[in-house]
């Protein structure tokens, strides 16, 4: 899979931009705030339709515009066509020149890992990021999840919506509890399942960039211990208190211990900036083992951030995915790109909202 064009219509700092890419591994090199993000950003929210720097639509538009276009034509099995539009009063999403009417139908139609310096909040950050990690390989992965985790989240927010009342419909929150309870079991399910066969990828690959300095392991932490009905029951006095749904998926998180020690607690700058790697390359690795090919790689400015050392336990998912066909958009300044890539490689100036072929 390969992102052969894409076009910019008044995003973030790119008034107008028509570009091609052949697949293989893609330099794009400028000073900061030139736009080089930009350009992975605009390639991730086709991908997943969110920006990975966790903003919304509205500060994707370029300034003093009214909304933006983002499109790409994908080659894989076959070619695919996304457009999308989006601002205050009108949000278009097409492929293949057809309104998309449900996101499962959408996902996967463009698969990227993205490397970037948010990933360190996959280890320091709240439950919440890490548990979209699981849902957002899951939804690349399996294509009932997304709408199943819809409709969870859908029963969460009506059922805390009942609980804020001063006095709830105990046949209603009824209603919604055997609906949460249904639903975040197969959520629960399907989590439990991801975890085990995607652990081993991440252990390899935190090794290979560590080199052997610890060792990793993943734990999937369910916020319902044993019987999801009843503990819903028991947590219902609390409820009351707190009017919001204590007990569900929805507060599951995920433990990374390194020596059998909490990562985010016990785990230097380092060590948490090589793990938030490892995990990425696993999803990479994972993806290409489960659909075949590889997803495409972008990775921000995040070589310049490692040693030697770590930047060799990389190399070979960068040149795995070369071999097989794959891409790679990497963002550097020209002082901090790693010579180690070598020469086979395509460059590209960024440089106030432009784009040229080196």
């Amino acid at each position: 899979m390969h992102l052969a064009h894409l076009r910019l219509r008044d995003f973030r700092n790119y008034a107008r931009l028509d570009v091609d890419f052949s697949p293989g591994f893609h330099l794009l090199l400028g000073d900061n705030a030139q736009g080089k993000t930009n350009i992975l950003e605009a390639i991730y929210l086709m991908a997943t339709l969110r920006s990975f720097r966790g903003v919304g639509s509205a500060q994707m538009i370029r300034h003093g515009a009214k909304g933006y276009f983002v499109g790409g034509k994908i080659i894989g099995q076959g070619e695919r066509e996304i457009k999308m539009f989006w601002s205050s009063r009108e949000r278009n999403l097409t492929l293949d020149a057809q309104p998309v009417k449900k996101l499962a139908d959408y996902f996967g139609a463009l698969r990227t890992v993205v490397f970037c310096t948010e990933d360190l909040q996959l280890i320091k950050g709240t439950a919440r990021a890490r548990r979209r990690f699981l849902d957002l390989l899951l939804a690349q992965t399996q294509p009932g999840y997304l709408p199943l985790l819809q409709r969870y989240m859908h029963s969460v927010r009506a059922r805390n919506a009942l609980l804020k009342q001063r006095s709830a419909d105990d046949a209603a929150l009824e209603s919604f509890s055997l609906e949460l309870v249904k639903l975040g079991n197969e959520l629960i399910r399907a989590r439990r399942e991801l975890v085990p066969k995607f652990s081993p990828l991440a252990r390899l690959a935190y090794r290979r960039i560590s080199n052997d300095a610890e060792e990793l392991r993943i734990e999937y932490s369910p916020s319902v211990k044993n019987d999801f009905a009843i503990e819903l029951l028991n947590s219902r006095v609390r409820e009351k208190t707190f009017r919001a749904t204590l007990v569900g998926p929805h507060r599951d998180d995920v433990q990374l211990l390194l020596n059998e020690k909490s990562a985010a607690q016990f785990g230097s700058e380092g060590q948490k900036r090589t793990l938030a790697i490892a995990l990425k390359m696993a999803q990479a690795e994972f993806l290409a083992g489960i659909n075949g090919s590889a997803p495409i790689l972008l990775i921000d400015d995040v070589m310049g951030e490692l040693d030697v050392k770590r930047r060799s336990g990389l190399l070979p998912l960068l040149e795995n995915a070369r071999k097989t066909s794959g891409q790679v958009f990497m963002t550097c300044t020209e002082e901090n790109w790693p010579r180690e890539l070598g020469k086979d490689l395509q460059r590209w100036e960024v440089k106030t909202g432009t784009l040229h072929k080196q």
